[in-house]
């Protein structure tokens, strides 16, 4: 009576946060769904990690000392651009954070929702990865704007 027979592997994922009781209640929601959850408590051990194992998906604190969840998310994207990351902030209205000033494909306001936005960007851009992409016109528009630049 296994769970995961229907799918083929869990999903591996790597957290970064330098809170260790916030690493620690994510870590429990994200396993207790079936994640395989590897977990850093700064930025530098998340990008060595990083580097050192495949994620299917990153998800990063903002504000960690010396490295912000920003500053990790470029050097993430030069080593695999397409790889999905969710960005958590405390701070991400106040700040302004979005999508698409911090390079990260869904960023979350830390909140009392925050759980249920994570599962939910956790389960959305897990499917996006594994539904094989069709044509978009947003494709075109962003080779137009690479034609443009150069």
């Amino acid at each position: 009576m296994s769970v995961s027979s229907s799918s083929p592997s869990p999903a591996k994922i790597l957290l970064i946060d330098d809170n260790k009781m916030g690493l620690v209640a994510r870590r429990a929601v994200l396993e207790e769904l079936g994640y395989v959850v590897t977990t850093a408590g700064s930025a530098s051990e998340g990008m060595k990690r990083f580097v050192e194992t495949s994620f299917e998906l990153v998800i990063t604190d903002y504000k960690m000392p010396r490295m912000s969840g920003i500053q990790l998310i470029e050097k993430i994207r030069k080593e695999a651009p397409a790889i999905p990351i969710i960005l958590l902030s405390g701070f991400a209205e106040a700040l302004g954070l979005d999508e698409k000033n911090t390079g990260a494909d869904i960023v979350i306001q830390k909140s009392a929702n925050e759980v249920t936005h994570m599962v939910r960007g956790v389960r959305k851009l897990l499917r996006k990865r594994k539904t094989p992409k069709k044509p978009a016109a947003s494709q075109g528009r962003a080779s137009r704007t690479r034609r443009k630049s150069g």
